[in-house]
């Protein structure tokens, strides 16, 4: 039987003034993590230019024998490279009227404070973008801003393209970090990811992590060398195995295959984190600048570079599918 409604009865939608009820809980779920940065060395220099040199030694030679007695001649002996990136001046500046701070806001006690926190999680972002990018370096001048060569640019000696692609890398004529170009775009597959291993192993490096986008994190899942996990239970509960491929054994050591939202997804980054590093000319700050009128003004900056100390301990699987 249908219920009717009492005569004269009021509800919730006629009635004005209902209070309203506001949480004090800002959901944020744009990510932070920065996986590159997080990982490689930090340094500071005092240039907008800094250079570093890179050396090798000569190839074994199993041959090297001499006769008693003989006399000795010079070996050919050669120098070190030496290498130079550009800084890159990022920031983010928050205005937030008086007004704006004056109110009472759910969530946050200050507008200021807390677009000021929320812009520092932002610039980390972009500086993780930075260093991952395929990006030539760009000296910089009066009306153009200098950029710094991403990790991507530099890698010439261990790489997999896709048709068409090409190596960038250092260009010593012109001391620029030329950008690599795009191949053909193919499956991410464990024939592409083994051959590269190999070679930045062979060139001495160790390249103990791999950096991919989602898609091909979840390809990589699927490679034989990944080792079987399971989640230790306690009790007689049974193990759980893990669906996250976290670590692939190849046959030159263990590498853990961390995924990255910020950098290429199109590529697979192999690398040696000790061969990087991220030199700061002015490292993070939040400044106050000057007040014009009716509202306070903060601008956070960061001026950083990136040093590949030696781009042949590592590599990249290029050209990957991303779908």
């Amino acid at each position: 039987m249908a219920e009717s409604l009492f005569t004269g009865t009021l509800q919730t939608f006629d009635v004005v003034g209902i209070k309203e009820d506001l949480s004090d809980v800002i959901t944020n779920i744009s990510p932070t993590e920065t996986p590159f940065y997080s990982l490689i060395r930090k340094a500071k220099t005092t240039s907008r230019n800094p250079a570093w040199q890179k050396d090798t030694l000569a190839a074994a030679d199993g041959d090297n024998k001499q006769v008693e007695g003989f006399d000795v001649e010079g070996d050919t002996l050669s120098d070190p490279t030496r290498l130079t990136n550009y800084v890159q001046l990022q920031d983010k500046t928050i205005v937030v009227s008086d007004t704006a701070n004056a109110v009472d806001t759910a969530g946050r006690s200050s507008e200021l404070k807390y677009q000021t926190a929320k812009a520092g999680q932002e610039l980390k972002r972009d500086m993780e973008a930075a260093l991952t990018r395929n990006n030539a370096s760009v000296v910089g001048n009066a009306s153009t801003a200098g950029e710094l060569a991403g990790c991507l640019t530099w890698m010439e000696t261990n790489t997999d393209r896709g048709v068409g692609g090409a190596d960038g890398g250092f260009n010593t004529s012109t001391n620029i970090v030329d950008a690599a170009t795009d191949g053909t775009q193919r499956a991410f597959t464990e024939a592409l990811l083994k051959p590269v291993i190999k070679s930045v192993w062979e060139a001495g490096g160790d390249p103990s992590v791999i950096m991919v986008g989602g898609f091909n994190k979840q390809a990589a899942s699927g490679f034989s060398g990944i080792a079987t996990q399971y989640r230790e239970n306690r009790g007689r509960s049974q193990a759980v195995i893990l669906g996250a491929a976290d670590v692939y054994v190849s046959d030159f050591g263990e590498h853990r295959i961390i995924p990255n939202r910020f950098c290429s997804a199109r590529d697979a980054y192999v690398i040696d984190p000790s061969k990087w590093q991220v030199m700061m000319l002015q490292p993070f700050k939040t400044m106050p600048l000057a007040r014009t009128g009716h509202a306070e003004k903060r601008m956070l900056k960061v001026e950083h570079t990136l040093a590949s100390l030696d781009e042949a301990a590592n590599g990249v699987v290029a050209d990957l599918t991303t779908s």
